[in-house]
């Protein structure tokens, strides 16, 4: 396996290309210079030490050399060998509710941000357990496919936002058929964390999540959102313009369905927790997931990255020796060779 351990060192290669228009440049000019003196044919036998070809030469070399360098920098590796690692653990699929009204403030900084805080502390907490994520609105897609990849599956969180699902409306059985068909034929303990203010608009909620305890998952649900409920809030970028209104102009309060929720984990054999600004209700889903039985599950990665920028710091050198030896003007032992013509 190939990497970069520092990628950002390759924009450098984008002065290769903005060099190679200066010195195009810096010839037309030339040319056009002497050409005001007279033919330029004949300025050229007044000058004969001077060669457009040598200077090209060096340019083409130094370019490569410089193109090594950049590479060096970025630090080429390779994994030098296929680790296999045996762990134990459970599959854990997220299915995560980013419809507009997870934007709702009544949970700081919002009922969005929060579960996504909650979610990454989760993975912080993981030991050889598997995580996805399948995110959903009016629809459900899966953000992150089932994986020991702890680093990915933090990067992947990152990402999500209310855009993610363009479809709105909030298709909680589509997220659970979907995380259910995401362990695939796996054998471990498995469990669905559902996270959602519960205002489902598809219906077959409590069929999908009875489906999957009879499948051996565990089905928990975790409302977001206080019982008072709060006000969707409009952005235009990162500046809020004001709140969701239905068509009486009203502002639009977005309540939690915990009735609906508790029936989900009621039977999805799980457990139901309001999430509110404290951690103790996220802190009993952590508590009853490490009590379910973990089983062997082999997880495979590179290992024992090995540094190559050696190799391209030698041939980085190298141009340059070659370039040492290519002189801006013709000389007298050179000129029996007549390698780069007049």
């Amino acid at each position: 396996m190939f990497r970069f351990a520092n990628t950002y060192y390759l924009y450098l290669l984008i002065l290769i290309p903005a060099l190679t228009v200066l010195l195009v440049l810096y010839l037309v000019w030339r040319k056009k210079a002497l050409n005001r003196y007279g033919d330029f044919q004949l300025v050229r036998l007044l000058i004969p030490e001077f060669s457009t070809g040598r200077l090209i030469v060096k340019f083409i070399l130094l370019m490569i050399a410089y193109a090594f360098l950049v590479v060096a920098l970025a630090d080429p590796q390779t994994g030098s060998k296929l680790e296999k690692i045996d762990r134990k653990g459970i599959d854990v699929m997220i299915a995560l509710d980013v419809s507009t009204s997870m934007l709702a403030e009544d949970i700081r900084p919002s009922r969005l941000e929060r579960a996504k805080q909650a979610i990454a502390k989760l993975v912080d907490r993981l030991e050889g357990d598997r995580i996805g994520i399948v995110v959903f609105a009016g629809k459900a897609y899966n953000q992150l496919p089932i994986t020991t990849d702890y680093g990915a599956a933090k990067l992947f969180l990152s990402a999500i936002n209310t855009n993610v699902v363009p479809v709105p409306g909030t298709a909680i059985a589509d997220a659970i058929e979907m995380a259910t068909n995401s362990f695939g034929q796996s054998t471990h303990s498995k469990a669905i964390i559902v996270i959602t203010d519960g205002e489902d608009h598809q219906g077959a909620v409590l069929e999908k999540a009875e489906a999957a305890a009879k499948n051996g998952i565990t089905v928990y649900a975790v409302g977001m959102g206080l019982p008072e409920g709060g006000p969707i809030p409009i952005y235009n970028g990162n500046i809020q313009t004001g709140y969701k209104k239905d068509q009486a102009g009203a502002v639009i309060i977005t309540h939690l369905d915990e009735t609906l929720l508790q029936k989900i984990a009621s039977v999805g054999k799980g457990m139901y927790v309001r999430a509110n600004n404290s951690e103790e209700s996220w802190q009993q889903v952590f508590d009853d997931l490490n009590k379910l039985q973990k089983s062997e599950i082999e997880g495979r990665q590179f290992s024992d990255y090995e540094d190559r920028y050696q190799y391209f710091l030698g041939f980085c050198l190298l141009f340059l020796i070659f370039e040492l030896f290519v002189f801006d003007k013709k000389n007298q032992w050179y000129s029996r060779f007549n390698l780069f013509g007049k």
